[in-house]
């Protein structure tokens, strides 16, 4: 991979781990030669993750819409800083800039970019890693509530699988480095209704 984007908080979060994980990502992607590509703010584990790449010697893409340039203070010192119209352009351009995806902690916003990419890889609009780095088990719930949506019936346990979920930062490097793909299947259209 030579780009990953990185979904996180704009928040740094109320527990160290948080921080020590945006730095460690942020070190090892320059010490990789990957370009980081992410929101493009200065704040929170977004400014975080920017700054330690950017440290160790990293190239670092911001994308973010001219709405939040002042409310998420657009960060200066980047290797590049695209501007775009809208939230929607943002998470297009960062999925078009990136080779695969990394989920830290967040909120609101991380739940939502994550949400969507796996819903493209569920559609077969892309077939890129798609990893998230369950710091300090913060994303354990999440992760439960996919595995009980296959329980259920909503979901298939090959969309499941898009997901790959690791405590550990090298180990969902090795995952992304080794993934393929699953190959997408019928259309809800073509199964049989319960």
């Amino acid at each position: 991979m030579r780009s990953i984007c990185v979904f996180c908080g704009s928040r740094p979060g109320a527990k160290p781990a948080y921080r020590a994980a945006a730095e460690a990502l942020g070190q090892l992607l320059a010490e990789r030669g990957i370009e980081l590509i992410y929101g493009g703010g200065n704040i929170g584990l977004m400014g975080i993750v920017a700054d330690a790449c950017l440290a160790a010697g990293g190239k670092v893409v911001g994308v973010i819409p001219r709405a939040l340039l002042e409310w998420e203070v657009g960060h200066e010192g980047l290797t590049r800083l695209e501007v775009v119209d809208s939230m929607h352009t943002r998470k297009a351009r960062m999925a078009e800039l990136a080779d695969g995806f990394i989920a830290l902690p967040g909120g609101l916003g991380t739940f939502e970019e994550l949400f969507e990419i796996l819903t493209w890889a569920q559609l077969g609009f892309h077939n890129k890693p798609i990893g998230l780095l369950n710091v300090d088990g913060y994303y354990l719930p999440l992760v439960q509530m996919m595995e009980r949506g296959v329980a259920e019936g909503f979901m298939k346990a090959e969309n499941r699988g898009l997901l790959l979920a690791e405590d550990n930062l090298f180990a969902l490097m090795r995952a992304m480095g080794v993934y393929h793909p699953p190959t997408v299947g019928k259309r809800l259209r073509d199964e049989k209704q319960l």
